[in-house]
């Protein structure tokens, strides 16, 4: 993890964030998102992350964007306000390298000075490093969804993970 930095996330960082996102829309299902998002969406999406909700990047020592993160209301209703969900990418070539625990690890302090109760993980249940990356960082299994989302033409499970604050 030497080198890697988090740092708040900037309009600027919308061309890297989009690259990144758009390789795990089209070639995973670590998101059920199925269209690539134009540069004009990921800038929107940076516009509305604020406060404890802001979006986060790692960057390695050359200054680079290799991954991205934030937090996000878990439901709409008022008595989940204290309970929020992470999202984590890393960029594909730099897997291994700690960035995913950087991130989490700072997400996981942005809730718990923002005063939250919970952070949710929704991850797609076969994807044994997003699960073991948040088992590293204190979440646990919660619960299996079973077949409900579907890309790639087959039925996918959701394994759902908590961390309480």
């Amino acid at each position: 993890m030497s080198g890697i930095g988090v740092r708040p996330a900037q309009l600027a960082d919308a061309g890297a964030i989009r690259t990144i996102y758009n390789d795990e829309v089209r070639q995973a299902t670590s998101t059920f998102d199925i269209v690539p998002r134009s540069l004009a969406d990921q800038q929107e999406w940076l516009r509305h992350r604020t406060g404890a909700f802001s979006a986060v990047v790692a960057v390695d020592a050359a200054g680079d964007v290799v991954g991205f993160g934030a937090l996000s209301p878990y439901k709409e209703r008022a008595a989940y306000r204290t309970t929020v969900e992470d999202s984590v990418y890393v960029d594909r070539q730099r897997g291994g390298e700690g960035i995913g625990t950087a991130l989490l690890v700072h997400l996981v302090e942005l809730g718990r000075s923002s005063g939250f109760h919970a952070v949710m993980a929704r991850i797609e249940a076969s994807s044994t490093a997003s699960r073991t990356l948040h088992a590293k960082c204190g979440f646990e299994l919660v619960g299996i969804e079973r077949e409900v989302g579907r890309k790639f033409n087959r039925w996918l499970d959701v394994a759902v993970m908590q961390l309480l604050l």
